[in-house]
């Protein structure tokens, strides 16, 4: 594959307007949606590395002041939910969006425990960082996870990024987390290594960008 196609994009300019890969495609999310969201947000499994379950008001703040008002304040960026392709079930969210008090931009997901070890956190997460160095050129995405949280670790690992140590974040948002296992990567190094992430990637889970 040659680097022109390597670092073209020919998806929907917002990625919750269908972004797909093989099996998954994303939505934006509504005000409709706040009891999906406190399901997701309320189950002690999802929440386990991410500060405990939330209220249902806490829920609510969010859904609507992190999420829906993100779409206007930052277009093409944000929360979006992560439905199956054939079923249209909602497994949980993916996301690509600013860390909270920080310019850094993040790639990151939240999936409902019957969903995960299935691919489809690396699957979509992959679709969303070619999404943010091809199509929106930005020159650097970030993740973070929880440092006992190896499963998602390893996802970001598979994804390309790398891992750059720990970091704190002050926002009260991550008051729960001492520190966390940071991750970085710059468009450049990761879109010259795409080919053969997301050969590695479809080989093993039998997926891809489609």
């Amino acid at each position: 594959m040659t680097a022109a196609f390597r670092n073209s994009y020919s998806g929907p300019t917002d990625a919750g307007e269908g972004l797909c890969t093989a099996r998954l495609r994303l939505r934006r999310f509504t005000p409709n949606d706040l009891p999906l969201l406190d399901r997701l947000n309320s189950d002690i499994e999802v929440m386990r590395y991410l500060g405990g379950t939330a209220t249902l008001d806490a829920t609510r703040v969010v859904l609507h002041d992190r999420i829906l008002r993100y779409y206007d304040e930052h277009p093409g960026l944000g929360v979006w939910a992560s439905l199956l392709r054939e079923s249209q079930e909602c497994i949980g969210f993916h996301l690509l969006n600013h860390v909270q008090g920080e310019t850094l931009i993040q790639v990151g997901y939240r999936l409902f425990p019957q969903f995960w070890g299935q691919g489809y956190a690396t699957e979509m997460s992959l679709a969303l960082l070619h999404y943010g160095f091809a199509h929106k050129r930005l020159p650097t995405l970030t993740a973070n996870a929880h440092l006992d949280n190896h499963a998602s670790q390893r996802v970001l690992l598979k994804c390309g990024l790398r891992r750059k140590g720990e970091r704190t974040f002050a926002h009260p948002a991550y008051a729960a987390y001492a520190n966390v296992a940071y991750f970085e990567r710059d468009a450049a190094g990761w879109l010259a290594e795409y080919d053969a992430t997301n050969n590695k990637i479809s080989a093993e889970h039998r997926v891809g960008i489609r």
